[in-house]
């Protein structure tokens, strides 16, 4: 039986360390073979819209567009309904691969036998 590893990650590029970090775990945790689940809210669903990854910076951290490449290759990448709507944002504007999902998937993520859940 795997574990799932649902993150929540709801920093964006004004909170690089913490933003980094949360991508940096969920790509290393889809590399060991874990079924992962990162969700984005807040500021942190600019990054799910093409060209964002490949803009941020961070002096010692991977590159943002191979983890995010890495997460959406063998995991889940899911932007909130809500903070989506609020940025105007639709699936058409978003990364491929990428869902719009709200509070009733979350829950049913972090609530199913053998989760954990990460809040960033």
């Amino acid at each position: 039986m795997s574990r799932t590893l649902v993150i929540k990650l709801t920093a964006g590029a004004d909170e690089p360390e913490r933003a980094n970090q949360a991508f940096t775990v969920a790509a290393t945790a889809v590399a060991a073979g874990a079924s992962v689940s990162l969700w984005l809210t807040g500021e942190a669903v600019w990054f799910a819209v093409p060209g964002r990854a490949e803009a941020f910076e961070l002096p010692h951290a991977a590159p943002l567009a191979d983890l995010v490449g890495a997460i959406l290759e063998g995991g889940q990448l899911t932007v909130c309904t809500q903070c989506a709507k609020r940025r105007d944002l639709a699936e058409a504007d978003i990364l491929p691969g990428t869902r719009i999902a709200g509070a009733p998937a979350f829950t049913e993520e972090i609530l199913a036998d053998n989760a954990q859940a990460i809040v960033y």
